[in-house]
């Protein structure tokens, strides 16, 4: 009780709800299950919060068992005091328990161990008490031959190692070296190899030093980044004096006894050979934890308003995989996705077909009624951007075009689910399909991808692979379970993410689909093999039946709950077959929800959930987002001018600013400085991946092929400077 207390003043949410989220954790639920169906147990928390306090939980309970073995260690010593005990059961972080447990910590064979075991122990802790005797002559006594210790100086000297070791484990001196180390210490990097640099990426890094406590996290993964390459050389850099200072200043405690000098010596020598170094080490290797943390979380925000870009439904699209000297591949698909027809066409060298390839557009358009085009934004891009406002210009239809991100297209492609899903096609013809579907659900595309390869982070190999990919699978599996899946359309790769699925039992849900025909209603999932009670709990109210014969089948409410909404509807007068209606919608706005959730034994969250389910029974939370930009004619870099003021897509949001598509081949920049004319913290206080943003140019580099942009207007610069 005491832990889960600890836990919810340190997260500041309520001990009940803390209790039951542990609680329904513990029995088997998962966090999407217990976010959406269990508000009343949980107070409504969200994903993010549950798997905070799951997290910090197993924190808690690891710092517990560590702390309990660490007391059992010491006490086999015979060392274990009642002040000791006290200070590790008091310890609020793993690394205090660790500094309280180093001195007894059984140690290699070090140049104090070897000292301890000629008996020069006594002689250190007499030093200690800074006697006015004379060393010398009591340093005599310590002499012995049989064990090597042959003049005053050597026994002196093992004194002074056993000092060292002494200063270097007391656990109080760490903790404040390693707090002014943070609050105080500056990293430094200098060019060691900068030949290796051949781009003179690291260029800034070569002479390069700022505060640790301000140091952002993208700074030091690129530190670390050269520093592994071996073109830069690292360095916490400190008031090694100050330091040692106030060491000599807990320790010596009578400056006029000769014993003084020996023993600022011996901490000189703690804290160059022992303190430092670890500090060091600890300060870096936290530096880069929170720099990774910092980058995970960075990166999981943007794939989060990445996957939940608002779908384009029911269009017929025309999926362009740019190229050159192999051609640009073309994939039509119809409004469900079911690929139509593939095909090639060469409008740039060495070929430079162009007006056959105009033909062959116009004809696709004609034959299947296309209304969007999709092209990648890879390798030739720009040119076959051109390629289509030209045809489109000379097209009687209303067609527009898009330029879609095809980061991790080819990853995708290459893949053995492609290779099971297309295998007749080539895998560029295989990327145009998916291609095209990003446009129609970027959802159901993207979950088939590595999440890794979307180009949507920042250095993303330099992080814990294991954190990024635990954290980037929670993002995908939360916005697959809020969105919803149709069990009748959706792949076996996005039903897996859906709540309490694993990989067998969705393929077992699409093998039964194919065997049987579509789903008519939730209760036939009872029939998949390994679905067994828990799992269809776990999932079911996140399945969508569109068109079955249960109509709330096609609602994100729970079969658990369907008594209840009957009860509901038949308080106002209606049936199922209402759900949606404008009438109903009417009729619940009415309705006094305290009062019906006590008449229908029924938590007040939940029912708010439920009327909202019927009024809009397949509301999709993207459908209230932005729609991409669409296009019909071409903008080039070249076009571009200072001032001009134009309407972009972010997408990409790093820690130093947004990367914005234009709708030139380039993604502008706009730095962190011109997001807003208030201070910004980060980019992500401002905007998403995703969001629409109007900006203005600030300067073009056409050399580079780079573009910074800014989000003031140009007034309010004007005003500002």
């Amino acid at each position: 009780m005491e832990l889960l207390n600890k836990l919810a003043t340190k997260l500041n949410i309520p001990l009940v709800h803390i209790q039951h989220v542990i609680q329904l954790h513990e029995e088997g639920n998962t966090i999407p299950f217990i976010a959406r169906y269990r508000k009343e147990m949980t107070g409504a928390l969200d994903e993010v919060q549950i798997r905070t306090i799951l997290d910090e939980w197993d924190y808690l309970q690891n710092l517990t068992k560590r702390k309990e073995e660490v007391i059992r260690l010491i006490d086999e010593q015979g060392k274990l005091t009642d002040d000791l005990k006290e200070a590790i059961l008091g310890a609020t972080k793993l690394q205090e328990v660790e500094d309280l447990y180093r001195p007894y910590k059984q140690k290699r064979r070090t140049k104090a161990t070897i000292a301890k075991e000629k008996g020069l122990e006594p002689f250190a802790e007499w030093l200690l008490t800074f006697p006015n005797e004379s060393i010398a002559e009591r340093a005599k006594l310590f002499i012995d031959e049989q064990k090597e210790v042959r003049t005053i100086d050597e026994v002196i000297q093992g004194a002074k190692d056993i000092i060292a070791e002494k200063v270097s484990d007391d656990a109080a001196l760490r903790q404040w070296i390693r707090q002014q180390t943070w609050q105080t210490g500056t990293i430094v990097s200098f060019g060691k190899e900068t030949e290796k640099d051949e781009k003179r990426v690291f260029e800034m890094y070569y002479d390069h030093r700022e505060p640790i406590a301000k140091a952002p996290a993208h700074r030091i993964l690129a530190m670390n980044r050269g520093e592994k390459e071996g073109i830069l050389r690292i360095a916490i850099d400190v008031d090694v004096e100050r330091m040692m200072a106030y060491i000599r200043k807990q320790i010596i405690t009578n400056d006029r006894s000769s014993a003084a000098h020996i023993v600022a010596e011996a901490i000189e020598d703690a804290y160059k050979r022992y303190i430092a170094p670890s500090i060091e080490r600890e300060v870096r290797n936290e530096l880069t934890e929170r720099a990774e943390e910092q980058a995970i979380r960075v990166f999981a925000e943007n794939l989060r308003n990445l996957l939940l870009q608002p779908p384009l439904k029911g269009k017929v699209v025309l999926g362009i995989d740019p190229a050159y000297r192999t051609g640009c591949k073309l994939a039509v698909v119809d409004e469900t996705g079911k690929v139509l027809h593939i095909d090639v066409i060469y409008p740039h060298p060495p070929k430079n077909e162009v007006e056959k390839a105009k033909e062959k557009l116009k004809q696709l358009l004609r034959t299947y009624r296309v209304e969007l085009i999709a092209i990648g934004n890879g390798t030739a891009s720009r040119e076959t951007e051109q390629l289509v406002a030209d045809t489109i210009a000379e097209w009687e239809g209303n067609v527009f075009y898009l330029i879609v991100n095809e980061a991790g297209a080819s990853v995708y492609s290459a893949s053995d689910l492609a290779r099971q899903e297309f295998p007749h096609l080539q895998v560029e013809e295989r990327s145009a399909v998916s291609i095209a579907r990003r446009v129609q659900d970027p959802l159901a595309e993207l979950v088939k991808i590595d999440p890794k390869s979307v180009g949507v982070g920042q250095y993303q190999h330099d992080v814990s692979q294991k954190k990024l990919e635990q954290s980037l699978r929670f993002v995908v599996e939360t916005v697959v379970n809020q969105v919803g899946v149709n069990v009748n359309t959706a792949s076996s790769t996005l039903l897996q993410y859906v709540s309490g699925l694993t990989k067998t039992v969705a393929e077992n849900i699409v093998k039964y689909r194919e065997e049987h025909g579509k789903f008519t209603n939730r209760m036939q999932l009872k029939n998949i093999p390994r679905l067994g009670a828990k799992t269809y709990e776990q999932c079911i109210g996140f399945l969508r039946i569109l068109d079955g014969d249960e109509p709330l089948d096609r609602t994100p409410i729970h079969p658990e709950r369907y008594e209840e909404v009957y009860q509901l509807l038949h308080r106002l007068g209606f049936s199922t077959e209402a759900i949606g209606s404008e009438q109903l919608r009417i009729a619940l706005e009415g309705i006094n929800i305290d009062q019906i959730a006590q008449q229908i034994n029924i938590g007040v969250l939940t029912l708010q959930d439920i009327i909202d389910a019927l009024k809009r029974p397949e509301r999709d939370p993207r459908d209230d987002l932005p729609k991409p930009i669409l296009k019909q004619h071409v903008l080039r870099l070249e076009d571009l001018q200072k001032g001009m003021d134009l309407e972009g897509t972010v997408r990409n949001v790093v820690d130093f600013g947004v990367f914005v598509d234009i709708g030139v081949k380039q993604d502008g920049l706009v730095h962190i400085s011109k997001l807003s004319e208030r201070y910004v913290k980060h980019p992500l206080d401002v905007v998403s991946v995703g969001d629409i943003v109007k900006v203005w140019v600030d300067s073009v580099d056409l050399q580079k092929e780079r573009i910074a942009l800014t989000m003031i207007p140009p007034t309010s610069e004007n005003t500002l400077l």
